[in-house]
């Protein structure tokens, strides 16, 4: 029953967009990147709940530096598929980030909403500074100016699933990030 469910999942996926092998290295290269930046400092590097939890894993992993971890559950769409612009924080950070470098871990960046305001929000929490990694970029869907200081792929306008992302809760399991047929979603 499961290997059916699983191939009932992948039959979903028009294409693969990017292979479980590219993201594994590109995860290297910014891990390496983010040790630099770190060197001789402790980031408190933030999970963004849910869709972030595999590039979440896989970076901290490859990264040397020591950290520390958080997560946080946000969100600015609500129930709508449009963003409202307002910040709404599900679950805020348990560490005090005060004087820290913060580094924001999120799976994709499209109209910029959520991140901006949570990037302003953090802020005037007196961080040392806050940076943004995203594993995926979406610039031309992009409603305020906010651009990532780590990126992994800037991608076309497309929906994409696996590595994290999903639809309906479903497909974050795929162990690449793939484009979701159009009849699933348009439904």
């Amino acid at each position: 029953m499961e290997v059916k469910k699983q191939a009932e999942l992948n039959e979903n996926v028009e294409r693969i967009m990017i292979t479980a092998e590219q993201i594994s290295a590109r995860v290297k290269a910014l891990a390496a990147q983010l040790d630099k930046l770190y060197e001789g400092r402790t980031p408190v590097v933030v999970c963004i709940l849910k869709g972030s939890v595999m590039f979440f894993a896989d970076l901290i992993r490859e990264m040397k530096t020591p950290l520390q971890i958080d997560f946080m559950a946000v969100s600015s769409y609500g129930k709508d598929t449009i963003s409202s612009g307002k910040l709404q924080v599900k679950k805020d950070l348990t560490v005090n980030i005060s004087g820290k470098d913060v580094l924001i871990v999120e799976d994709i960046i499209d109209s910029g909403n959520t991140l901006y305001q949570l990037k302003k929000m953090l802020n005037t929490r007196s961080p040392n500074s806050v940076n943004i990694v995203t594993l995926l970029d979406k610039p031309e869907r992009r409603e305020v100016p906010m651009e990532p200081e780590y990126k992994g792929f800037v991608i076309e306008d497309e929906f994409v699933v696996g590595y994290g992302l999903d639809y309906a809760e479903e497909y974050r399991n795929l162990p690449y990030v793939g484009v979701l047929k159009r009849s699933v979603y348009e439904k």
